[in-house]
């Protein structure tokens, strides 16, 4: 089964159709007015869809199970042929699309077996996904449309003088290249609080969309990551923030002790995460990709 305890839940929707086609205009006027043998097919099937929307990781064997909080199966009929509709929400780490499809399934199948014995020839035409919502795919579009850059920034003295390798910085352009993230420079100076001052200046002047600085956010005198970028930003997000650290504090209790500090000077967001290869990779799980739509928001309020 995938891994997806990296992921932070989110609103996810989902809506799938199957169709069920009849032979006969006589079997229609059964269903509607209810008078086939084995029951009320529109209430029996709707039933025997709710049941198939929460058993799902129960049939499917790499689906995880998840908290199904909504579902909705409507009908409706053109000529010979039933639509049947599932729409299944929640707010989990990973989609509902298999939910919703295997409901519909089920739901067909469930008519297909009360109308067999009246119409033999009844058939299952089409089983689909018309739409989802949630999830990574949303905020691609973010990027296409507002042309992201990058700058990513390490700020460790055993770094820059040679004495470690740096892991942190080149996990954060990974995550940036998977969400296609252009990542124009990367660079590695010493925790000192005007050569990080002068550099992120730099880069807000030169109109880049994201600086993401790693390292120097701790608790040791040498840390100064926060007290550089702190007095530069015109705008704090405190909550990404929070979000981060609330992140990271469902992994370790040590999370609360880091000092990741975010906010907006002029059009660049910038964000200064800690400095452990870990303490980056979860920052960026925290907050990617839902951090993009601050510039879909900035393309509609842009300031120069």
């Amino acid at each position: 089964m995938v891994n997806i305890t990296h992921k932070s839940n989110t609103l996810r929707k989902a809506i799938a159709q199957a169709v069920v086609k009849v032979s006969s205009a006589d079997t229609i006027k059964a269903v509607e007015e209810k008078t086939v043998p084995k029951g009320d097919v529109f209430e029996m099937a709707k039933t025997a869809g709710l049941f198939a929307a929460k058993r799902t990781s129960d049939m499917i064997p790499d689906c995880h199970p998840l908290p199904v909080e909504y579902t909705n199966i409507t009908y409706n009929i053109e000529n010979l042929e039933i639509y049947i509709n599932v729409e299944v929400h929640t707010i989990y780490k990973t989609g509902v699309e298999v939910e919703a499809m295997h409901a519909a399934s089920v739901v067909a199948l469930t008519m297909y077996d009360m109308l067999k014995p009246i119409d033999k020839g009844i058939s299952i035409e089409k089983i689909k996904l018309r739409e989802k919502k949630g999830g990574k795919t949303d905020y691609r579009k973010v990027v296409e449309e507002n042309q992201i850059s990058a700058t990513v920034i390490v700020c460790s003295d055993s770094i820059s003088g040679g004495e470690k390798q740096d892991k942190a910085g080149k996990v954060i352009m990974e995550k940036l290249e998977a969400y296609q993230v252009a990542v124009e420079d990367y660079q590695i100076i010493p925790d000192e609080k005007e050569t990080i001052q002068n550099l992120v200046r730099e880069k807000c002047d030169r109109k880049v969309s994201l600086v993401i600085l790693t390292g120097g956010t701790g608790l040791s005198p040498r840390d100064v990551t926060p007290e550089a970028i702190q007095p530069m930003l015109e705008r704090p997000i405190p909550g990404i923030e929070e979000a981060i650290r609330a992140y990271g504090q469902d992994r370790t209790p040590y999370s609360m002790l880091s000092r990741s500090v975010s906010g907006l000077i002029g059009n660049t967001l910038v964000l200064a995460l800690p400095g452990s290869t870990k303490g980056a990779e979860e920052s960026m799980d925290a907050v990617f990709p839902a951090i993009m739509h601050i510039f879909r928001v900035m393309a509609a309020f842009k300031h120069d």
